[in-house]
């Protein structure tokens, strides 16, 4: 009889991209496994999911705004409807294990799975835990995370050092640069600056580099910049008005394994899935972390790198001003970015699909 796993959670791609590396392992280790995600209506996975071939149920869950919202008085009624939902669909696919990896979505359905007497298994990816994840962790069999320390919001017992999963093409990206600079029509003989900012940009990075656009233009880099759907048309605007024909824009880009293997050096923010995809294809990187994620777990993830010589710091207020002559810097400084990937090569998990998925074969009796 083959394996049934239920794989719940998203919102964004730092949680969705480890959930499909998992899925994709399990698949695999063993083709016969059957996978069912579950996800956040309206919410990214419902696309990017079934792009990677694979069926995904959505819930009515919302998160809760930081702010008070008349949407905040919906939360309760949609958290009741989503639970309901995440039973039936427990009790119709009849998993052996359930895997959460934080996000919306995976609160009810491991609640669901677990009260059945289903093993649940939950992926952390960041050094600071999800409100999410900590309340799951008390009925969770197992608890797979990327950081040390994590025993501050998980019982000791049951957590696993494993990192976080990527994309195979992402681990497969070393040494592809002359492919990389080809797939974007880039000059072999000049630096490439990647400028990432998550799944939907980040604006205080784009506006960094649209404000310095003409100082890159002037200092002969090329430029891969991935900039979110909202920013797209602005950034293309600027570069247009600046005559960059070296600064190639995207709202997004799938071929990421591309993008790192053109890249000298990056400029991300610090979210998981980022440090982790940083680690694993060697790269001098610019962290500018996100001040207003939970409990600023962005900059302990900066930090994690930061403390071992691994990566450098922007802060976001002062990004406007230190971010671009701080990517120039490095961009001139081949010594220091010799430093940056060796230092940061040492914290890479290249196996870590490989050993969430055994913990998750583990549970299944």
């Amino acid at each position: 009889m083959p394996k049934r796993v239920i794989i719940s959670g998203g919102g964004t791609g730092g949680h969705i991209y480890p959930a499909i590396a998992i899925a994709n392992e399990l698949k695999t280790m063993d083709p016969t496994t059957e996978l069912l995600f579950v996800g956040a209506e309206g919410k990214m996975e419902m696309e990017k999911v079934p792009r990677a071939g694979y069926r995904i149920i959505g819930l009515p869950v919302v998160g809760i705004k930081r702010q008070l919202t008349l949407e905040n008085l919906a939360f309760p009624f949609k958290l009741g409807r989503s639970f309901l939902r995440a039973q039936e669909v427990v009790r119709e696919f009849r998993p052996d294990v359930a895997v959460g990896v934080g996000g919306y979505a995976s609160g009810p359905v491991l609640l669901a799975a677990s009260l059945k007497g289903i093993p649940t298994l939950i992926q952390e990816q960041n050094s600071y835990a999800g409100l999410t994840n900590k309340l799951l962790s008390r009925r969770a069999s197992t608890i797979c995370v990327a950081y040390p320390g994590m025993e501050a919001f998980f019982p000791a017992k049951k957590i696993k050092m494993t990192g976080n999963p990527v994309r195979t093409d992402i681990m497969q990206a070393v040494g592809k640069r002359a492919e990389g600079l080809a797939f974007f029509g880039l000059e072999p003989n000049r630096k490439t600056l990647l400028i990432i900012g998550g799944s939907q940009g980040a604006r205080t990075i784009n506006e960094s580099i649209e404000k310095d656009l003409s100082i890159l233009v002037r200092a002969g880099y090329q430029v891969v910049w991935q900039t979110g759907p909202l920013f797209i048309k602005r950034a293309r605007k600027a570069i247009t008005d600046a005559g960059a024909t070296r600064i190639k824009a995207f709202d997004f880009i799938y071929e990421m394994d591309m993008a790192y293997a053109a890249a000298d050096v990056v400029v991300s923010r610090a979210g998981a899935l980022s440090v982790s995809e940083l680690c694993l294809v060697e790269k001098p990187a610019i962290l500018v972390p996100f001040p207003a994620a939970s409990e600023d777990h962005q900059t302990k993830n900066a930090m994690s790198l930061v403390n071992r010589k691994a990566a450098w710091l922007v802060n976001d207020r002062s990004a406007l001003i230190d971010l671009v002559p701080t990517a120039l810097k490095l961009l001139a400084d081949q010594e220091q970015q010799h430093v940056l990937s060796r230092q940061i090569r040492e914290l890479a998990r290249p196996k870590a699909a490989r050993e969430i998925a055994e913990e998750v074969l583990k549970l299944i009796k």
